[in-house]
């Protein structure tokens, strides 16, 4: 379920605003495709006392290990994006100003945490 989001411009990677979105999260796990696999965000994670299941990219020097079991569960964040994009105003970005964009994505995110409570 979402529990943060932040609304970048469409040229800004999603890694630069992962530190941002971690500051004060408590979780025993990260998960993450290879793009959040920065020096960055994992130097992060561990300071937050998480575990980073973040698949190495290709080109890391030194490829590290990362539990395959538990990131099968990725596939939820991945079932949240797509209940989010539902709705097709947030998945073409209808919404010209900031604001707007942000409380639908917000009236969205209420509408997932209350269908599963």
């Amino acid at each position: 379920m979402p529990v943060r989001f932040l609304v970048t411009a469409g040229t800004v990677a999603d890694c630069s605003a992962a530190p941002e979105l971690l500051s004060g999260i408590d979780a025993d796990y990260l998960l993450a495709d290879k793009a959040y696999d920065t020096d960055v965000i994992l130097t992060l994670v561990r300071g937050a006392g998480m575990e980073a299941v973040i698949p190495p990219k290709s080109n890391r020097r030194v490829q590290r290990d990362f539990d395959h079991h538990i990131y099968k569960q990725r596939h939820l964040v991945e079932n949240a994006f797509m209940h989010l994009k539902r709705w097709r105003g947030i998945a073409t970005r209808y919404a010209k100003n900031l604001s707007s964009f942000e409380a639908a994505i917000q009236i969205c995110c209420l509408n997932l945490w209350l269908k599963t409570s």
